[in-house]
This record gives structure tokens, C-alpha cells and sequence, in this order.
């Protein structure tokens, strides 16, 4: 005797060799034995064999129509066998009853279960719905092997290009146009990125690294509504100083500037003069919604996203010929000593008679220029007002000064041997650049003078404005770390906690409030301490513990790491760029580790064969191989060492990130493009 049952979904015939009143011990044709509990039993039968009764039933199915079957179906509850007589006829074999049950089992849409061997037949509204998605599926299925055809053959169709940047980082995988590359992917044996490009979805290699950039960003693309920002109402006092800035041509949110007043007289007023945009606008109004959106300006070479519309900045930024409203922080120092004597910060409006552009000073404005403030110059100096050379000399004697001691603070001097690296595309027919420009790369040595003297007075104000915050019990945003130790990074948070890369007891930045989100939050906490003092805490826009500043810091941290690491991208792509429009084909470089290396004259880190027994530091001669600017990979070989060996010929850079990062291939859904924690993207002259 022989049992058919069903397991798992499935449906088998076994030879019994035993029989319970439960329950049956069977053998199946593969000779392995189970138990079959009798709930599980839909028929017994002498005859034909089990693989033959099976065979047969599956050629019956096929030859059921499932439409007929769901008109000759009851409508009540039905069993198998009773279809079975209704379709075939009242006396319907073992096969034909057999194969009405695979039948009925395998079409979900027309019959659903309703016991061992029990269907119901689906009302007509269920049934038409549930063939229009079948068809629809099946149409769907017929558009993607279509697809797949047209990618294997090198040609993308218009509904995969338009899904293109979707389906490599955030896919979709049911959408049909993900289904259609990972299958054509799979078809040629090529990778998603690969095969896409051969198909030419792929315009140019900068479209595809700006337009990744903007869908993972500015989905809604980089335009601003149109808004009109709010005046500065307050009745400011005019201070007696003439400021001055100090940013590069391309700066247009000029939120800083310097002042020196009483030179020679044994007490020197340094005033560091702030756009106070926190002044106008408030949280929550529309200007604060923008900026809060966008967090940073997004700085690359040859065009910047901004944080805030122009006329916005144009309102506040501190144009020269303007008496422009500033949150000014006045340090006085000792004249020979250099001694802080006091400090103090106003609310007002500063006379900015310059704003000084250091790409065209830095030749000029030098240290030799500097010692003699008095003497007569060698060089055009024109481009500066003359009473300037003796106020720079005073701010880059003080700058050192500063350094110095936040060095003993650090515990050693702080060190940087890289050069930055100025980029300038020539030839550029619109607005943002399409990768054709040619590219000038330039070198401009960190802690040139006009740069020292910016960014140690940045850093006076950051943190002078963070301990006083503190001291009112104020909170802020501040970046802290707990010591240089490697891997110990810059962290964000709302404590008044020591930085010790830059040796000072807290640092909030404050100093760039039309450029970072951050600033402006602490500029309106630093205007609530000018106001109201050591009941500021009580009146301060955010309270202590306020939940919405870590939500800031967290929107904040994770923008400004996608920003830089998208400025590092566009920094190399231009660099391979160079590379190609120079036809530079070999260069020197310095070893970081193993088969990484650091080129000796441009802004380029990468992997090389040859240099995996070199010690750090050693200098050698770099073969150049494939440029590929879409994965921002250049291949290298080392074929010869420069320098002498030693016993150690590595180069101290402390201060510099020690994660070294080398672009990688684009994978599907993967993002590859990380840089470390630098403090500040391009652009912002600010320092750390």
C-alpha cells in the first residue's frame, strides 16, 4: 500500500511499512524512511507506483485550464477529488484526481486553502486583481531581460541612466532598472560601475563625481528660495579702529577682520572683529532654516556650494568701505612683553577699510618685509594702506608669540612640512566647472605670514570666546581632544573641554558664521554674554543640556564629513587631471608605509609596487601607470630609490592626520571616498 501526503509544502508518495492509528512508517523511492503523521495523508492506493502516479499527475496539471477549473469550481468549500469529477468527470482517475490537487495547490490566485486537501476559489474581484499583478509582474520581468540585453550589448537604456546614481549608492533592490544591472553585471562579468560605463551611462567622469555628490546632498539641487534677509536693527556704536581682512580673491563670506590700535604707546589693542549675522537673524526664522539645511559651505576648486544665499552674505559680510556690524572681541596686550592684560567683547559697528587678498600678498608679505616695518621697501607694496605694514609686523611678532605658547602647552612644537596646494581652472565657460578646464596647481607653504597671523588670531578668539562661555555658564559647541595620541581625534560636543592638538583649555568655533552652522549657533550664545552677562545662561537661545544642540552637532558632523570628503575627492580628481594634462608620467615621492606613498610636488597619495621594504620617509622615483577618474586610482611602480639610505629617514609631520586615505573603486551601494577629521574644509583660512 502506498501513501500520498504532503511535507514541507511538497507532495510525496511513500510505500507504507507500518501503520499506526496516528501515524505511518513509510519508505520513499530514494529508500530513506520517515514518519508521516495521519493529519498529513490525503489518499492511499494500491496502484500505480508511487514515481509513476506522481509523473502522470504532473502531465495532467499541465493540461489543466485554471480558468475553466475556477468556472466548473463550487462555490462553496470544496476537496480536490470533488474538482476532480467536476472537470474531468464523475468517475476521474487517481492521476486526474492527483493532479487537480497539485493544480489547485499551485495556483494561489484562483484557489486558496482551506484545509488538508480544501480549497476555496477566489471571488471575482480578488481574481482580477491578482491576474493584473501577475501581468504586470511579468511585463516588468520582460522590460528588465530587455534591459539586460541592451547593457550586455553597451548601450544604456534612458530609465537605467536616470536611476543611475540610485542604483550604485542607495539602490533599490526590487526596482526593476537595480534587477536589470545586477543581471547584466552577472551576464558579462563585469562590474556594475564597469559595465555602466561602457554603456556610456557615464556623460564625464566630473559629471559623474558632481552629480553623485549632489544626489547624495542636494537632492533638490543647490538653488535657494527667494528670501530677503533681515536688517540688523540694534543701535550699534561705530568702534574707533580701521579693520582689515585677510582671505583669498575667492572669498565672498568675509567674516573676519583685525584691527591694532595703540602701538607704541606700551599697550596694544588687537581687536578681532566678527560679521555678526547672529545679530538679525534668529532660530527657527527662514534664514536659520537655510543654514541649518546646509550646515557648511562646501568648498572644491573652481566653485563652492554656499551655506547661505549671497545676498544674505552680502547683507553681513564685512565689505570694505562699510562700517559693518561685528561681534568684536578687544584683546590688550603688553607692547614688549606681548602679556595678555585684559579682554572684552562689544556689540557694534567697525569701519572696514580693506579686505586684503593673501594670494596676492604672500609675496610681498613676507618675513623679511616684516622685520624692517619702517625701512624702505625693495618691492611694490602699493596694494597695501602704508600705515597696514607696521600693524602686519605687530600681528605677525604677536602670532608667533601665540604659537609658542600653545606649543609649550602642547608639549612640542607643532610641525607641518606638507605644503597646501591652490587650484585654478582656467578656460571655464559656466558657473560649475564640467572637468574639461585646465588646471594650475600652485604651492602655498603652511604658516606663511599672513596665514599665521589669521589663524592664530582665529584661534584666540575660538577659544577666549569658549572659556568665557564656560565661565557664564553659557553652553556651546565645542571641538575637544583628550590628547595627540594616535587615533585620538576631534571630537564635537557641548562641554568646555581642552584640545590638546591645539594646546588651548576649550575651542568653540565662532569665527566663520556665515561659512559654518556651528558658529552661528555659538555667535548668538556669545551675543546673549555681551547682552546680559552672568544672567546669560537664563536668556542664551540654548539652555544647558538643550537636546537640540547635540541634534545640531550630530546634523553637523556628518555633513561636514561628507563636504571634506567630497573637497579631498575633487582635489584628487583635478590632481589626475593635471597629471594627464602635463603628460607627467613618473614623480617623486616619500614613503608613508608599506606600498604607500606621498608625491613630493602635488597633492597625491597612492599605491605603488616596489616599496613594500622601504623604510618611512625614504625617497624614490614613481613610474607612473593607468589614471582612471571615475574610481580616482593611479597605479605606480617604484624603479628607483633617491635618496641615501639610513638608518631612519623618516620625516616627524606629528600634526599632520595619520590616516592616509587612497581613493578605491566604486562598488554598488558602497561609499569609498573617506578623509579624516581636518578641522576645516578649503577656503576657510581659519586654521584648525
Amino acid at each position: 500500500m502506498f501513501l500520498l501526503f504532503e511535507e514541507a509544502g511538497k507532495f510525496l508518495a511513500a510505500r507504507v511499512l507500518s501503520q499506526a492509528e496516528t501515524s505511518s512508517q513509510v519508505e520513499l523511492d530514494s529508500g530513506k524512511r520517515v514518519k508521516v503523521k495521519a493529519a498529513n495523508v490525503l489518499l492511499t492506493f494500491e496502484k500505480p507506483a508511487p514515481a509513476q502516479l506522481l509523473a502522470a499527475a504532473r502531465d495532467v496539471c499541465a493540461g489543466i485550464e485554471l480558468e475553466m477549473a475556477w468556472e466548473f469550481a463550487p462555490d462553496a468549500e470544496f476537496g480536490f477529488a470533488d474538482l476532480a469529477r467536476e472537470y474531468f468527470s464523475d468517475k476521474a482517475t487517481l492521476e486526474q484526481q492527483v493532479g487537480a490537487l497539485i493544480c489547485l495547490f499551485e495556483a494561489p490566485h484562483y484557489f486558496r486553502r482551506a484545509g488538508k486537501g480544501r480549497f476555496r476559489k477566489a471571488s471575482a474581484d480578488v481574481l482580477a486583481l491578482a491576474l493584473a499583478a501577475i501581468e504586470k509582474k511579468r511585463a516588468i520581468q520582460a522590460l528588465i531581460d530587455e534591459w539586460v540585453t541592451e547593457l550586455g550589448a553597451g548601450r544604456c537604456p534612458d530609465a537605467v541612466r536616470e536611476q543611475l546614481y540610485k542604483i550604485l549608492f542607495k539602490p533599490d533592490k526590487n526596482a526593476p532598472e537595480y534587477k536589470a544591472v545586477v543581471e547584466a553585471s552577472r551576464a558579462t562579468h563585469l562590474a556594475p560601475l564597469d559595465l555602466l560605463q561602457r554603456a556610456g551611462a557615464i556623460d564625464s567622469p566630473y559629471q559623474f563625481h558632481w552629480s553623485r555628490f549632489l544626489f547624495e546632498n542636494f537632492p533638490k539641487g543647490t538653488g535657494f528660495p527667494l528670501l530677503q534677509a533681515p536688517p540688523i536693527r540694534d543701535e550699534l556704536p561705530v568702534a574707533g579702529v580701521r579693520a582689515f581682512s585677510i582671505d583669498d580673491s575667492a572669498t565672498t563670506e568675509i567674516d573676519d577682520a583685525l584691527s591694532v590700535i595703540g602701538l607704541g604707546s606700551g599697550q596694544v589693542t588687537v581687536g578681532i572683529h566678527i560679521a555678526a549675522p547672529g545679530l538679525a537673524v534668529e532660530p527657527g526664522d527662514p534664514v536659520d532654516q537655510l543654514g541649518r539645511a546646509r550646515l557648511s559651505t562646501v568648498y572644491m576648486p573652481g566653485y563652492k556650494v554656499t551655506m547661505l544665499p549671497d545676498e544674505v552674505v552680502q547683507m553681513y559680510t564685512l565689505q570694505e568701505g562699510r562700517d559693518c556690524p561685528s561681534v568684536s572681541l578687544y584683546v590688550t596686550f603688553n607692547e614688549e612683553t606681548l602679556a595678555v592684560e585684559h579682554s572684552e567683547t562689544r556689540l557694534e559697528r567697525v569701519p572696514i577699510v580693506a579686505n586684503l587678498r593673501h594670494d596676492q600678498l604672500d609675496l610681498i608679505v613676507t618675513e623679511q618685509w616684516l622685520a624692517l616695518p619702517h625701512a624702505a621697501s625693495a618691492i611694490d607694496d602699493s596694494a597695501l594702506l602704508p600705515e597696514l605694514r607696521v600693524q602686519l609686523s605687530f600681528l605677525h611678532r604677536l602670532a608667533r608669540q601665540l604659537k609658542s605658547q600653545r606649543e609649550i602647552v602642547r608639549g612640542k612644537p607643532e610641525s607641518f612640512s606638507r605644503p597646501d596646494y591652490n587650484f585654478r581652472l582656467l578656460g571655464k565657460a559656466a558657473d560649475v566647472p564640467d572637468g574639461s578646464e585646465e588646471v594650475q596647481i600652485t604651492v602655498r607653504q603652511r604658516g606663511a605670514p599672513l596665514d599665521l597671523m589669521v589663524a592664530e588670531a582665529m584661534i584666540l578668539a575660538n577659544s577666549t570666546w569658549g572659556d568665557w562661555m564656560a565661565e557664564l555658564g553659557v553652553p556651546g559647541i565645542y571641538r575637544s581632544q583628550a590628547s595627540m595620541a594616535p587615533g585620538v581625534k576631534v571630537r564635537m560636543g557641548t562641554r568646555a573641554l581642552p584640545h590638546a592638538g591645539l594646546g588651548v583649555k576649550s575651542y568653540a568655533w565662532s569665527t566663520s558664521p556665515l561659512r559654518r552652522y556651528t558658529d552661528l549657533v555659538n555667535q548668538w550664545q556669545i551675543i546673549a554674554c555681551a547682552r546680559h552677562g552672568h544672567t546669560a545662561a537664563l536668556v542664551a537661545p540654548f539652555k544647558p543640556k538643550a537636546a537640540e544642540l547635540f541634534s545640531i552637532i550630530s546634523a553637523f558632523d556628518a555633513a561636514y564629513s561628507a563636504y571634506g570628503s567630497y573637497q579631498g575627492a575633487m582635489e584628487r580628481f583635478w590632481t589626475l587631471r593635471y597629471l594627464e594634462q602635463e603628460g607627467i608620467d613618473g614623480l617623486d615621492a616619500a614613503v608613508i608605509k608599506e606600498n604607500l606613498v606621498r608625491a613630493e610636488s602635488l597633492p597625491l597619495v597612492l599605491m605603488v609596487l616596489g616599496a613594500q621594504d622601504l623604510p618611512r620617509g625614504a625617497r624614490v622615483r614613481v613610474k607612473l601607470g593607468r589614471i582612471d577618474p571615475i574610481a580616482l586610482e593611479v597605479t605606480g611602480t617604484v624603479i628607483e630609490r633617491i635618496d641615501t639610505p639610513g638608518p631612519d629617514n623618516a620625516q616627524e609631520d606629528e600634526d599632520e592626520d595619520e590616516d592616509e586615505v587612497v581613493a578605491g573603486p566604486i562598488a554598488i551601494a558602497v561609499d569609498l571616498d573617506e578623509t579624516p577629521d581636518t578641522g576645516a574644509p578649503g577656503g576657510d583660512n581659519q586654521g584648525q
